[in-house]
């Protein structure tokens, strides 16, 4: 599926191809929620990071969030990049260097109408701010951490990959 996304002020614009577009993964980890999730949890797409395209790349800014580890006296920073715009401060997409193939939309920037997801999964509960209430309808899976199955998987899992 083709998604067309952009910021807020119109400066960035992009796009990309996407077989996996629901967005159903909720995370409520404190880097998605104060870096993107008003609501206390962002939902993160896949796509083809090599089919990505990209108008305004100059308003572009990047952010390498600093993760401390429980009992680590350091912080460390994580090589993923948050990719948002300067001027108005949308958050766009994360790109990991650990998966080079694949880019993450937030799906809060995407243009495109997406299909509804007939279950969600809620991760990273156990960073989750005490005020988010997590809104799980039966069939949702909930998760302390990370789930086992990926992006790719559930959409499998469910018939549908795109």
């Amino acid at each position: 599926m083709q998604l067309k996304g952009s910021c807020h002020c119109g400066a960035v614009a992009f796009s990309l191809i996407s077989a996996h577009p629901y967005p159903y993964q909720r995370c409520y980890c404190s880097i998605c929620r104060k870096t993107q999730g008003g609501g206390g949890y962002a939902i993160n797409l896949a796509g083809d990071a090599q089919s990505l395209k990209v108008t305004g790349r100059k308003q572009i800014a990047i952010y390498h969030a600093k993760i401390k580890a429980e009992g680590a006296r350091r912080a460390h920073t994580s090589t993923a990049e948050r990719h948002f715009c300067r001027l108005c401060g949308s958050a766009l997409w994360l790109f990991s260097p650990e998966w080079p193939e694949l880019v993450h939309p937030f799906a809060s920037a995407i243009d495109t109408p997406l299909p509804v997801p007939p279950e969600h999964t809620h991760l990273l509960l156990d960073s989750k701010a005490s005020w988010v209430e997590v809104d799980a309808r039966p069939g949702d899976k909930q998760f302390a951490g990370y789930p086992e199955e990926s992006i790719a998987q559930w959409h499998e899992r469910l018939g549908l990959s795109r």
